[in-house]
C-alpha cells in the first residue's frame, strides 16, 4: 500500500523521476481513436473539484472531440452517497481515495477495468500495486487506479505566521496565540489533533492508529480528542470542505495557519501569494486519489481514451503545475516546472517523506464512528 511509497525517506525524484521542464505547449496525439468519438462522444466524470485544470480539459477536449461533464467533489463520502443514491449511475468515472476500498466493496456499484486498455506500466509501482491488492475485490480484477497523491499538513500566510521551529505543528491550529485565525477540516483535523496530544503525554503514542483497530478500541480514544479539541474549538476560524474554501480562508477570511491538502496553498505559492505549505513535525497525512468506474458507466471508449491522456506524462505534469499535488505517472514531474519542484522540496524537508502518515484502510464502523465525533465537535 502506501506505506511502500513512504518508509524509506524517498525523495519525490525517485517517485515520479525526472528533471524540471516547462510544459508551455501540449502536443497533440498523431492517432486519436475512432472508437472513442463513434459514440456519444462526452464523459461524465465525479472528482475532486481542483483535480481537472482547463488547460487539461482543453488539451483533452481538442483532441479527442470528447466533451468533459465534469462534477467537482470535495470528500469521498458525497462521492460515496451519490453513486449509493444512484446505484451507480450517472458517471463514467468516479475517484475514490485509496483507503475507502472497505466501504465500496460492500456496495457493489463499481466494475472492474479492462487493464488490456490501461496503461499500467506509466505508473508508479507502489502506487499502482494499491489497484491489485487493496482493490481487488474479485480475483484478476482491478477496481481502482491511482491518478493523484499527495498530503495533508500544515498551510499558512508566510506574512503573518512563522513556525516555532524547523517545521510547523498540527498544535498550530490549537493554540491560544493563533486564536480566531485558523481552518482545518472537520474529521481530519480531529485526527491531526490527536497526533499533537500524542508529543506532550495527552495520549499514549500510537493512539491515534491504534483506534482503527476496533470500536472498543476507537471509542476511548477518539472521546478524548473530541472533548479537547471541543475545548479549544473557540480558536477555529474556519471548517473547510473543499480546495476553493482553503484557498478563501487563507486569501480572504484571515486565516494565518490551518491543517490544508498541500494543494490549494501551494497553487497560491506558485501564483506569487504569501502562502506556503509543509509537512508537519508529527508528519503529514498521505494519501493516493484513483479512478473507478461505476457500474453504470456507459461510455466506455472515451474513459480509456481519458486515462490515456490522465497517464501521458506531458499532460500530466502539466496538470500538477496548475494544481499543486502530485502524480503517479513516471516522468510527469519534468513537464511541470521548476515552482513545483521547489515547492516539492521545501514542502517535503529532511526526513519529511520518511515520516508520512498513509491513511490506513478504513472499516464502514470506523468511518461511521467518526462522523459522530465530527459532528459533536462541529455543533459543540
Amino acid at each position: 500500500m502506501t506505506d511502500t511509497i513512504v518508509k524509506a525517506g524517498i525523495s519525490r525524484r525517485q517517485v515520479l523521476k525526472g528533471g524540471a521542464l516547462a510544459a508551455t505547449a501540449l502536443a497533440m496525439p498523431a492517432v486519436i481513436s475512432s472508437r472513442a468519438l463513434a459514440s456519444s462522444g462526452e464523459i461524465n466524470i465525479l472528482m475532486w473539484s481542483d483535480y481537472l485544470p482547463e488547460s487539461f480539459l482543453k488539451t483533452f477536449q481538442d483532441g479527442t472531440g470528447i466533451k468533459v461533464n465534469y462534477t467537482g467533489i470535495g470528500s469521498n463520502e458525497e462521492i460515496i452517497n451519490k453513486m449509493k443514491a444512484t446505484k451507480g449511475r450517472g458517471f463514467d468515472i468516479v475517484s475514490p481515495t485509496n483507503n475507502r476500498s472497505l466501504q465500496w466493496k460492500p456496495l457493489e456499484i463499481l466494475q472492474p477495468f479492462d487493464m488490456s486498455k490501461v496503461d499500467i506500466d506509466k505508473l508508479n509501482p507502489a502506487m499502482a500495486k494499491i489497484g491489485s491488492t487493496d482493490w481487488a475485490f474479485t480475483d484478476g480484477d482491478i477496481y481502482w487506479v491511482p491518478h493523484i497523491w499527495g498530503t495533508e499538513g500544515i498551510g499558512w500566510r508566510t506574512d503573518k505566521f512563522k513556525p516555532e521551529g524547523a517545521q510547523p505543528s498540527y498544535g498550530d491550529v490549537w493554540k491560544d496565540e493563533n486564536a480566531g485565525k485558523t481552518m482545518g477540516r472537520g474529521h481530519s483535523m480531529l485526527l491531526g489533533a490527536g497526533l499533537y496530544m500524542e508529543t506532550f503525554g495527552e495520549l499514549e503514542p500510537g493512539s491515534v492508529w491504534k483506534a482503527y483497530e476496533s470500536p472498543e478500541a476507537m471509542q476511548p480514544i477518539w472521546t478524548k480528542i473530541t472533548d479537547w479539541c471541543i475545548a479549544r474549538k473557540k480558536n477555529i476560524k474556519l471548517i473547510w470542505n473543499d480546495a476553493d474554501s482553503q484557498k478563501n480562508g487563507l486569501m480572504n477570511e484571515g486565516v494565518i495557519v490551518g491543517q490544508t491538502w498541500d494543494g490549494p496553498p501551494l497553487a497560491l505559492k506558485t501564483a506569487g501569494e504569501p502562502v506556503t505549505y509543509a509537512a508537519p513535525v508529527e508528519g503529514a497525512l498521505a494519501w493516493v486519489d484513483g479512478m473507478a468506474l461505476p457500474t453504470g458507466a456507459e461510455n466506455t471508449d472515451q474513459i480509456y481514451e481519458f486515462l490515456k491522456y490522465a497517464f501521458n506524462p506531458e499532460y500530466a505534469g502539466e496538470a500538477i503545475d496548475h494544481h499543486g499535488y502530485n502524480s503517479p505517472v513516471i516522468g510527469a514531474e519534468k513537464f511541470a516546472g521548476e515552482a513545483y519542484s521547489k515547492n516539492f522540496a521545501e514542502a517535503y524537508p529532511g526526513d519529511a517523506l520518511a515520516k508520512l502518515n498513509p491513511w490506513p484502510a478504513e472499516p464502514q464502523w470506523y468511518a461511521d464512528a467518526r462522523t459522530e465525533f465530527t459532528n459533536k465537535f462541529v455543533s459543540a
